[in-house]
């Protein structure tokens, strides 16, 4: 492969990796400061895992880049950017399950939380009465067939 086309193929992957990374980055962070309600531990576990799928991705991406396939340089290039976008999608994948986990760790932290510490549930209000729960009087006498 030429300098031109290993160039190339390094640029296009490079840009691959940092929308998918934001991708990441952004949709990670909201949810899991869903889950948990801090935005600030969200932002730093969403920043942990998106700066972990950077690294692998991009490492794998330069060993890609030194592998000779194809018969020409832009067969070569083609296969080579096949390559990286069914790692991409291996990472993001693995990456999902990460924050998946994430979250769920710290629903039940929560749960944990919220079971040693009652007093700090929220209270239930309670339901105002309706209409039909508040006693009547009753002017009209009974009907004849309940009378003795």
């Amino acid at each position: 492969m030429d300098t031109n086309s290993y160039i190339a193929f390094l640029v296009v992957g490079v840009i691959l990796v940092a929308i998918d990374g934001q991708i990441i980055y952004r949709s990670g962070r909201r949810y899991l400061e869903r889950s948990h309600g801090d935005s600030g531990a969200g932002t730093s576990m969403a920043r942990l895992v998106t700066v972990l799928f950077h690294l692998v991705v991009l490492g794998l991406l330069m060993l890609i880049s030194t592998v000779e396939v194809g018969d020409t340089q832009t067969e070569g290039v083609v296969m080579r950017l096949g390559i990286v976008l069914l790692l991409i999608a291996a990472a993001h994948g693995v990456i999902m399950a990460i924050l998946a986990r994430i979250k769920e760790s710290q629903v039940q932290e929560q749960l944990a939380e919220d079971m040693t510490h009652p007093q700090t549930l929220r209270h239930e209000q309670a339901p105002e009465p309706s209409i039909d729960t508040a006693p009547t009087t009753t002017t009209n006498p009974p009907p004849p067939y309940l009378s003795s």
